[in-house]
């Protein structure tokens, strides 16, 4: 049985720095895209980062890039997410998501496995 379990999230201030982590089981993710959505209150989920097996290609959202980091630990199954410079805006629920193949996530929210959440809330 595959999981996701996403952790790191917390209540921050503007411009301080998160990193989320999530750690996979259940299967070994070589050949799968990792990434990130987020759900903030009264909004669509939305695409944040992915990045491919091997590192590369990484794929962000407008709204994240130059700000997030997403990296990855294939030995132990596990994505990052670096959060820089967070805003007000970035306050969600963000989500863990792993699909096989290299399609981005950004053109296909087509998606097999996922993570419950973490919260993170920045303050102003």
């Amino acid at each position: 049985q595959v999981q996701l379990v996403e952790s790191g999230g917390g209540l921050v201030q503007a411009g301080a720095s998160l990193r989320l982590s999530c750690a996979g089981s259940g299967r070994t993710f070589s050949s799968y895209t990792m990434g990130w959505f987020r759900q903030a209150p009264g909004k669509e989920r939305e695409f944040v980062a992915d990045i491919r097996w091997s590192g590369s290609p990484t794929v962000y959202a407008d709204s994240v890039k130059g700000r997030f980091t997403i990296s990855r630990d294939n030995a132990k199954n596990t994505v990052f997410l670096q959060m820089n410079s967070l805003k007000p805006e970035d306050t969600a629920v963000y989500y863990c998501a792993a699909r096989s193949g290299s399609m981005s996530f950004r053109n296909s929210n087509d998606i097999p496995y996922w993570g419950k959440g973490t919260l993170v809330t920045v303050s102003s």
